[in-house]
Order: structure tokens, then C-alpha cells, then sequence
């Protein structure tokens, strides 16, 4: 039962980090100004690609863990994640595009879904009795 409660929750971040590289690609395809991502310059957003891929490592790490401490920092790090998308909402809104309104969405709901089932999901005191 751990083990299935441990790729769901891993399996949730990486959905996340899928729908942060979307974000970021739907940006690159419209640049605002000279200072921003772009298709243009290939090398910078294999980098912000990269940087994405390295800010969840943490979370993706700590979704194999069982520690109840751990559970936490890791719940609180994916807290400053919804908080990464909930601006998109509101960019989507002022630039009208429903690509960035949609991701953003999934990304709040599947990010705090993910913050529920690390902080509540573990291993049950029924089961850790049992064995």
C-alpha cells in the first residue's frame, strides 16, 4: 500500500512539472519583449527548461519518502508552486489566451491536490500494527 500511495503523489509532481514546461512553452510562443523566452534563442529555453527540471527535484524526491516531517517540507515547497501558478490565472486573463488560463488551472488544482495527498496520505496505523 505505501509504495502505491508514493507513485501517486510522485506521479502528481511530475504532472506538475509537465504542466510548468507547457506554461513555459506557451509563453515562448509569445514574447513580450527583447528580456523574455522565446523559440528564437534555443539555448535559453533549453535552460529555463533546465532550471524547471531542478527546481522539482526536491518535491519529486521527497514524494518517495514516508517521514511525516519530510511529507511537510515537502507539502510547504509545493506550496510556493501553486503560488508560481496562480498568477498565470490572472496573466491569461489580462493577455486573452485560454492555453495559459487552462494550464494554470490544472496546475493549481493538480498541485494542491498533490499538496492533500502528501500531507494526508502515508502509511496508516492499521497497516504499520499489522506488520
Amino acid at each position: 500500500m505505501g509504495v502505491d500511495v508514493m507513485l501517486k503523489r510522485f506521479f502528481m509532481v511530475l504532472f506538475c512539472l509537465c504542466l510548468a514546461i507547457v506554461s513555459l512553452l506557451i509563453a515562448a510562443t509569445h514574447p513580450t519583449g527583447p528580456n523574455t523566452v522565446s523559440f528564437n534563442e534555443p539555448v535559453t529555453l533549453l535552460l529555463n527548461v533546465g532550471i524547471l527540471v531542478l527546481l522539482f527535484l526536491l518535491p519529486l524526491m521527497l514524494a518517495f519518502t514516508n517521514n511525516f516531517v519530510l511529507r511537510i517540507i515537502s507539502a510547504v515547497y509545493q506550496g510556493f508552486i501553486v503560488l508560481g501558478f496562480l498568477p498565470l490565472i490572472l496573466v491569461g486573463f489580462i493577455i486573452p489566451n485560454i492555453w495559459v488560463i487552462i494550464v494554470a488551472i490544472l496546475g493549481v488544482i493538480v498541485s494542491v491536490c498533490s499538496i492533500v495527498a502528501t500531507i494526508i496520505e502515508g502509511p496508516k496505523k492499521e497497516s504499520l500494527v499489522a506488520s
